[in-house]
C-alpha cells in the first residue's frame, strides 16, 4: 500500500474516485435490501410482544379459573354451615338462640348468592378473555408466518450479497488507508450531506455529473491537469475529469468481476 505522503494529486484523485465507486457499489447492495432488515426487526419485536401478551392472557385466565374454584369451595362451606345451623335449630332452648341461628343461616345464604354472582361475572370474563386469546393467537400466527417469509427473503438477499459486500468493505477500508485523513474526512462529510452519497463526480458535458451548473472552461482545464483538488462550488463535491473517471471505472469493473 502506498504511503499517503508519497501520493501525487492525481493519485489522490484516482484513489478517491475508486473509493467512491466501491462505496457506491456497497450503497447499491444495501439499497437492494432496503428496509427489509428493519421490517424483520420490527416484526420480531411485534411477535415477541404478542407472545408475551398471549402468555399474560392465559395466565389471567388460569387465575380467574382458580378464583372460581375457590368460590365454589366457599359455597360448599357455606352450605355445610347452613346444614349445621339448621340442625342446631332443632335443639335450641329458646327463641333467642333460634333467631341467632336463623341470622347465621341467612348470612350464609347471602354469601352463597354473592359467590354465585361473582362466579357468573368471572365466567363472563373468561368467555371474553377466551375470545381475545383466540384473536391474539390468530394474529400471532399470522405475524409469525409473515416474519418467516420476510426472514427467508432477507436470508436469500444476504446469501447473494454478503460475500460481495464483505469483499467491497475490505476494499473500501484499503482505499481509505491510501487517502490522507483530512481528505478522507472531507469525502465522508460530503457523502453524508448529499442524497445519493456521491462525494466524487466526473465532469459530463461541461457540468459535474448530476448537476445543471456549467463549470467554467478554465476550471475544467485545471481539473483535467490533475494538479490540485477542486470542488464544485454549487454542490461541494470533489471533481475529476471524465478521462480519469473512465479509466478508474474500467479498473473497478475488472475488480468487481472477480467477486
Amino acid at each position: 500500500m502506498a504511503n499517503t505522503k508519497e501520493l501525487s494529486v492525481e493519485e489522490k484523485l484516482r484513489a478517491l474516485y475508486d473509493l467512491q465507486l466501491i462505496d457506491s457499489r456497497i450503497d447499491e447492495i444495501r439499497n437492494v435490501r432496503g428496509e427489509l432488515p428493519l421490517e424483520v426487526e420490527d416484526l420480531e419485536d411485534e411477535v415477541a410482544g404478542l407472545g408475551t401478551r398471549l402468555e399474560k392472557l392465559k395466565s389471567d385466565l388460569e387465575s380467574i379459573e382458580d378464583q372460581i374454584r375457590e368460590k365454589k369451595n366457599a359455597i360448599d362451606d357455606h352450605k355445610a354451615a347452613i346444614k349445621k345451623y339448621t340442625e342446631q335449630q332443632k335443639n335450641v332452648r329458646n327463641n333467642r338462640e333460634f333467631n341467632s341461628l336463623s341470622k347465621e343461616v341467612e348470612f350464609q345464604e347471602l354469601e352463597i348468592q354473592l359467590a354465585e354472582k361473582q362466579i357468573r361475572e368471572m365466567k363472563a370474563s373468561i368467555e371474553h378473555k377466551k375470545e381475545i386469546i383466540e384473536q391474539s393467537a390468530e394474529k400471532l400466527e399470522s405475524k409469525t408466518s409473515h416474519l418467516g417469509h420476510k426472514k427467508s427473503e432477507l436470508d436469500a438477499i444476504m446469501a447473494e450479497t454478503e460475500k460481495e459486500e464483505n469483499f467491497l468493505m475490505e476494499k473500501s477500508a484499503e482505499y481509505q488507508g491510501m487517502i490522507e485523513e483530512r481528505l478522507l474526512n472531507a469525502y465522508k462529510r460530503i457523502r453524508t450531506s448529499v442524497r445519493n452519497g456521491l462525494a466524487v463526480v466526473s465532469i459530463e458535458r461541461g457540468a459535474s455529473a448530476g448537476s445543471f451548473f456549467t463549470i467554467p472552461p478554465q476550471t475544467q482545464m485545471e481539473i483535467a491537469a490533475r494538479k490540485k483538488i477542486i470542488t464544485d462550488e454549487h454542490s461541494g463535491r470533489i471533481l475529476v475529469d471524465s478521462a480519469l473517471a473512465d479509466e478508474e471505472k474500467e479498473k473497478m469493473e475488472q475488480l468487481f468481476a472477480k467477486i
